[in-house]
C-alpha cells in the first residue's frame, strides 16, 4: 500500500531528527559537572585540591555531606553563645574513620561558623545558627604532598573562607591562621573527635 505523506511533513521530520542529533553531539562534547567531578576524583588526590595544592570550598556540603556535630561557642563561661560551629564530612570518610580509626588521605572536613539568635523557649534558653560568617576546610594528607606550601602540614591541608569572599582561601600560613585553634585536639590528629558521636567514639589510631 502506498501512503502519500505531504512534503512539508517530511521536511519537518528531518529537521526534528537533525535537531536531536545536534543536541546529542553537544552533550557528548560537553560533559556534565558530575562527569567532571568523577574524572577529577579518579585522576587526582582530591576534587577540592589543585595540582599545586590550592584548596577550594565544597559548595554543596549541606546537601552531600553528613553533619558530624555542632559546637555552641561563648567567649567566656558566663557569657551567651555568640557563634555556632557546624561540622560536616562525606559519608565515605566517616565510614573509613569508623573502620580504621583515622581519616583517609583526601578526606575533607568542612566547618561552617555562623552567627546566632537566641530566645527563651518552652525547652529553655536556646540558641541557633543564622547567617554564615566563614568556613574552615581541612583536607587529610598523610604523605606530605605539598612540601614548601604554607597551607599544608601536620597531616592536613588548611583553608579559610569568609562569607564576603566564599571562593577565596584567605589563609596564608596554617601555623598562624589555623593550627592554634586546634592545639587542644593535637592528640586526636588535630580534630575534635570528642564532639562527633557519629564517628562511633573511636580513639584516633596512632
Amino acid at each position: 500500500m502506498l501512503i502519500n505523506i505531504p512534503r512539508r511533513q517530511i521536511i519537518g521530520g528531518l529537521l526534528v531528527a537533525a535537531l536531536f542529533a545536534a543536541m546529542i553531539a553537544l552533550g557528548l562534547s560537553h560533559p556534565s559537572p558530575a562527569d567532571d567531578s568523577s574524572a577529577s576524583k579518579a585522576s587526582g588526590f582530591s576534587p577540592y585540591v589543585t595540582k599545586d595544592g590550592a584548596i577550594s570550598r565544597p559548595t554543596d556540603y549541606r546537601e552531600t555531606f553528613l553533619h558530624l556535630g555542632s559546637w555552641a561557642v561563648a567567649k567566656k563561661p558566663d557569657q551567651p553563645v555568640f557563634e555556632m560551629h557546624n561540622v560536616y564530612a562525606p559519608l565515605e570518610d566517616i565510614r573509613a574513620y569508623r573502620k580504621d580509626g583515622r581519616f583517609p588521605d583526601g578526606a575533607v572536613l568542612v566547618k561552617e561558623i555562623t552567627k546566632v539568635s537566641s530566645d527563651k523557649l518552652t525547652t529553655g534558653q536556646s540558641s541557633w545558627s543564622t547567617d554564615n560568617k566563614l568556613w574552615f576546610v581541612m583536607i587529610k594528607d598523610s604523605k606530605g604532598r605539598f612540601p614548601g606550601n604554607d597551607l599544608w602540614g601536620d597531616g592536613w591541608g588548611w583553608a579559610l573562607f569568609k562569607a564576603n569572599e566564599p571562593a577565596r582561601n584567605v589563609a596564608t600560613d596554617y601555623k598562624t591562621d589555623c593550627l592554634p585553634c586546634h592545639i587542644p585536639a593535637k592528640k586526636d590528629d588535630w580534630v575534635y573527635v570528642r564532639g562527633y558521636p557519629i564517628l562511633g567514639g573511636r580513639t584516633p589510631a596512632r
